[in-house]
């Protein structure tokens, strides 16, 4: 959690350095500013306590003597870590491409208004989005199942730190050393940008990693920006947070 929290003021902070990210808040409609300050309360604070209070109290309700009874390799901190940054990115990354079929696009809609790569509008989605999201139910029910859950614990502190920087504006430049270096591995905010285009064919789906966009041949590449982000929809304020059906 402080990890996840240290990284979020970093980004904020990082951006608000710049001219451009600071003429950007001050355009900035009310109703995206309800909207990402929701979505923000209920990814940093709603979620957490569905995934240690629901979760992990629910099981140890209805089957307590399975709590801790997993072992992993070694001391389990490099297996767990490993686990979740690796396995359920896997996971996610098929979560993902269901939330953009037909039947649950609109509830997946509202991410997608987003007109530019900004860490404030990670979570901006339908107020009930994250219910539908593999990291809820996954990392409580793991966290509950293993002996030693510090390392699964980092590895989602981590992936929740990479989902925010790859919502955020600060990507290396794209010939750089280390744009090189990352590219081939991780989704960097260049990478998710296109995901948020408006001209795209919808691709880029993982979160941590690259691999299974390329796998799967649902990966968009290319040095260039696209030229615009986000959808437009004209449901009101009140639907896109609770009930963005047509």
């Amino acid at each position: 959690m402080l990890i996840t929290l240290a990284a979020f003021w970093i980004l904020v902070l990082a951006g608000a350095t710049r001219t451009e990210r600071r003429q950007a808040y001050a355009r900035k409609p009310v109703a995206a500013w309800v909207l990402d300050a929701i979505g923000l309360g209920v990814q940093g604070g709603l979620v957490p306590l569905i995934e240690l209070g629901l979760v992990v109290s629910g099981l140890r309700l209805l089957a307590p003597g399975l709590g801790g009874s997993v072992r992993l390799p070694g001391d389990g901190l490099v297996a767990g870590f490993l686990l979740n940054v690796i396995a359920v990115d896997y996971l996610y990354y098929w979560n993902h491409r269901l939330l953009h079929t037909r039947l649950l696009w609109p509830v997946h809609l509202v991410h997608h208004t987003l007109n530019e790569m900004d860490v404030l509008g990670t979570a901006r989605n339908t107020a009930w989005t994250s219910f539908l999201v593999v990291y809820v139910w996954v990392n409580g029910a793991v966290l509950f199942l293993l002996a030693q859950p510090e390392g699964y614990a980092a590895g989602a502190a981590v992936t929740a730190s990479l989902d925010l920087w790859r919502h955020s504006e600060l990507t290396p430049q794209p010939q750089s050393w280390l744009a090189r270096v990352l590219d081939k591995v991780l989704v960097l905010p260049s990478h998710h940008a296109w995901h948020h285009a408006s001209e795209a064919v919808p691709g880029n789906f993982g979160a941590n990693f690259s691999a299974w966009d390329r796998l799967h041949g649902t990966w968009i590449g290319g040095s260039r920006a696209p030229r615009r982000l986000g959808v437009t929809t004209a449901l009101p304020l009140w639907r896109q947070l609770w009930w963005p059906f047509p």
